[in-house]
């Protein structure tokens, strides 16, 4: 079984992430969308349950896909799972030499662990979690890039900008 581990802060999950996920889900027979407890970033709008939470409703719909939620080393989580590769969306050159430099340190900690790089839908390349909060922080309409799921979440998350 060839088992994929699609990690990331989800923070919110938006329609970029979603169009990975559904490729992700055409090449391996079970993709695990790993939830990352992160620990290093200033905290966003959801916590790690809510994160997983919308999570598993807007891919639901996918058999081969698994939620979870994880700390630590994203390579150990992958190696737990039996997953033998990573899936990592790109959407501009600058995710690429990021991507790249993780990438060759992943192979140094879990030299079995491949790395898939997805590049990114030109509809969804301009999209970031981060500036769908910014976004949805002041009060401006993120209907076009999250699902309606999360687009009530984040409404209820800032009811006064909304």
């Amino acid at each position: 079984m060839r088992i994929a581990v699609y990690p990331g802060s989800f923070d919110p999950v938006h329609y970029g992430h979603i169009e990975v996920i559904r490729r992700a889900a055409k090449l391996f027979d079970r993709v695990i969308v790993a939830a990352a407890e992160n620990v290093e970033k200033i905290p966003g709008a959801f916590p790690l349950e809510d994160r997983v939470e919308m999570l598993t409703e807007v891919v639901g719909d996918l058999p081969s896909v698994e939620v979870a939620a994880y700390s630590g080393l994203t390579v150990e989580f992958a190696l737990q799972r039996g997953a033998t590769c990573l899936i990592k969306g790109l959407r501009a050159v600058g995710d690429f030499d990021y991507e790249l430099k993780q990438s060759a340190m992943n192979r140094r900690l879990a030299p079995t662990l491949d790395t898939l790089l997805v590049i990114a839908d030109p509809e969804y390349a301009f999209v970031s979690s981060s500036l769908i909060r910014e976004v949805a922080r002041l009060g401006g309409s993120v209907d076009s890039v999250c699902p309606p799921a999360v687009v009530r979440r984040l409404r209820a998350r800032w009811p006064q900008q909304a």
